[in-house]
C-alpha cells in the first residue's frame, strides 16, 4: 500500500467497514462541522457552510422566481397557538423544546422554540387576509428550528438545523395543489441539477405525511449504504388549518371563504446526503455547480524562481471565470494534494517549473483521479468544460447506483431476500391498508418512502397481505 493511500485509511474509516464511522470521519475531516455544547447541536465551519451558502442561494434564486417574498418570523411560538390545530401538534409533541422561565420568573404560558412555522404563518394570515385580492400570499423564510431528537448525527439528524419553510395561502384547493407540486419541482431541480443527487418523486403515504397535512410530496434520494434520505418535501395543508385558525376571505361575490395552504422545506439534511451520495474512501466529493472553490492552484516547487508569480498570475487569469483559489501556504504538495482531495475539490491545477517551461499545467479531477496536461492557452477553454464533465459524471454514477439498487419485489419472503441482498429501494404492491405497512416496517425496518408520481403495476395483490393492491409504493430503509 502506497504512503499516500496509507494516509488515507489512516484518516478515514473505509466505507466498506463501517458506514456510520466512515460518514462521521469525512464529516470532521473534510472540516465540515464541529460539535456544539449542547447535545445534538453542531458548529457549520467555514467549509462547511460556504457549500451550505451556494445550496441556499440557487434555491434562493429559484423560491424567488416562482414569486415568493422572503420575511422573518419569531423563533418562539406561545403554547396557545401550537395547540390550535390537534394533529399537527400531537405529531411535533416529543420534539419540542419549551421555555418556561425568563430570566428568574415563570412564564404564565409555556413557549415553544420554533420546531416548524405554521402556527406563526397561520396567526398572522388569519390577522391579514381579508380578501380574495390579498392571494395568493407567497412567503419563504431561512431560519434556524429546533427539534428535540433523541438519536443525533452532525446534518442528517440534529436538534437545532438550517432550512427554508415556504407557508402559502391561496383562494382554491386547485391552487395549493399547484403551488405544493411546484415547489417539490424546484427541489428536484436544485437537488439533481446543482448536488448532482438522483431523486425520485413522489407522495408520502397517509401514515408518513406530514402532521397536520391533507397530503405530503417528497423526494427520494439513495445513499451508497443502500438507505434513503427524504431530501425535500412539500406539504398541501387543505383548509385544515385556516380552520382552526380562522383564516378567511370575501371572495369575488362577497362570501366568506377558508383559504387553503401549504408549506413545504429543505434543510441542512441536504448537506449529510451531499457526504453519502458522493464521498469516497478519500473524503468528500463536491460537485462543481456548488463548490465554493471550483479549482484549486498548487505550485509545485514554488520556492523556484517565477513559480508563484506565475501561479499568481494564472489565478488572476481564471479568477472571472471559475471560482479558483491557490495554496501558497509552505506547505509541502504532497500534503496540499491529499488535503484537497479530502475536502473535494473538483478539479486541483498543478504548476511547477517544468510546467512553466512547456507553457502548460496539470488538471487533477476529484471525481476520477484522472490527470490532464493542458497549454495555458487552452486553459481557459478546456476549464469549465471540465467542471461541467464532471458534474455529469457525478449523476451518472450516483443514478446508474441508484437504479441498480432498485428492485422488486411481489411477496414477503422476496421482499425480505432483496432487502437484504441488494439494500436500496424496492418496488412493491400495497393494499392501502396501514396495518399492512406497519407489518413491513416491524418485520423489516423498511419504510413507505412515497408512492411514484408515475403510474406502474408490477403486481396485482399486496406484498404483505396478498390481498388486491392498491398503490405501487418504493420501500427502504432510510435515515
Amino acid at each position: 500500500m502506497g504512503k499516500k493511500n496509507k494516509q488515507f485509511v489512516e484518516n478515514i474509516t473505509a466505507m466498506e467497514d463501517d458506514f456510520a464511522k466512515w460518514y462521521t470521519d469525512v464529516v470532521k475531516q473534510a472540516d465540515l462541522v464541529d460539535y456544539g455544547p449542547v447535545r445534538g447541536t453542531m458548529i457549520i465551519k467555514p467549509d462547511g457552510f460556504a457549500i451550505w451558502e451556494n445550496i441556499r442561494d440557487e434555491l434562493d434564486r429559484q423560491i424567488k422566481a416562482t414569486g415568493h417574498s422572503n420575511v422573518s418570523f419569531p423563533l418562539f411560538v406561545p403554547e396557545s397557538l401550537l395547540q390550535k390545530e390537534k394533529d399537527h401538534v400531537e405529531g411535533f409533541a416529543p420534539e419540542v423544546a419549551w421555555v418556561t422561565h425568563g430570566g428568574e420568573e415563570k412564564l404564565a404560558e409555556r413557549i415553544a422554540v420554533r420546531p416548524t412555522s405554521e402556527a406563526l404563518f397561520s396567526d398572522y394570515y388569519s390577522k391579514n387576509i381579508h380578501s380574495y385580492r390579498d392571494l395568493p400570499m407567497l412567503y419563504n423564510q431561512w431560519s434556524n428550528v429546533v427539534r428535540w431528537e433523541k438519536t443525533t448525527r452532525p446534518f442528517l439528524r440534529s436538534s437545532e438545523f438550517h432550512w427554508q419553510e415556504g407557508h402559502t395561502a391561496h383562494a382554491t384547493d386547485v391552487d395549493a395543489s399547484e403551488e405544493t407540486a411546484r415547489m417539490l419541482g424546484v427541489y428536484a431541480d436544485v437537488v439533481e441539477n446543482y448536488l448532482a443527487i438522483p431523486v425520485y418523486k413522489g407522495r408520502k403515504t397517509d401514515k408518513e405525511k406530514f402532521a397536520g397535512a391533507k397530503y405530503t410530496l417528497t423526494i427520494e434520494a439513495l445513499m451508497h449504504d443502500g438507505k434513503a434520505l427524504q431530501s425535500g418535501t412539500s406539504h398541501h395543508f387543505g383548509s385544515g388549518f385556516a380552520e382552526a385558525f380562522d383564516i378567511t376571505y370575501l371572495d369575488e361575490n362577497g362570501e366568506s371563504q377558508f383559504v387553503y395552504q401549504t408549506s413545504w422545506g429543505l434543510s441542512t439534511r441536504i448537506m449529510g446526503a451531499l457526504i453519502m451520495v458522493h464521498g469516497d474512501n478519500r473524503g468528500l466529493v463536491v460537485p462543481p455547480r456548488i463548490a465554493p472553490i471550483q479549482a484549486m492552484i498548487v505550485p509545485v516547487a514554488q520556492h523556484k524562481e517565477g513559480v508563484l508569480d506565475k501561479a499568481y498570475d494564472l489565478r488572476d487569469q481564471l479568477k472571472d471565470l471559475v471560482r479558483v483559489g491557490i495554496d501558497a501556504s509552505d506547505k509541502k504538495p504532497g500534503w496540499k494534494f491529499n488535503e484537497y482531495e479530502m475536502k473535494g475539490m473538483p478539479v486541483r491545477i498543478e504548476m511547477g517549473p517544468k510546467d512553466i517551461e512547456k507553457d502548460q499545467v496539470v488538471l487533477v479531477r476529484r471525481d476520477t483521479g484522472e490527470k490532464e496536461f493542458v497549454a495555458l492557452t487552452d486553459l481557459e477553454a478546456r476549464l469549465p468544460v471540465l467542471l461541467e464533465e464532471i458534474q455529469q459524471n457525478l449523476f451518472d454514477k450516483a443514478r446508474a447506483h441508484r437504479d441498480e439498487k432498485t428492485s422488486v419485489a411481489k411477496d414477503m419472503d422476496e421482499f425480505k431476500q432483496t432487502l437484504d441482498q441488494n439494500a436500496g429501494f424496492i418496488k412493491a404492491m400495497w393494499c392501502g391498508d396501514v396495518a399492512c405497512e406497519e407489518k413491513i416496517k416491524e418485520e423489516t425496518s423498511a419504510t413507505s418512502r412515497l408512492m411514484p408520481f408515475e403510474e406502474e403495476k408490477v403486481a396485482d395483490t399486496c406484498v404483505c397481505c396478498g390481498g388486491e393492491a392498491k398503490e405501487l409504493v418504493y420501500w427502504a430503509k432510510a435515515y
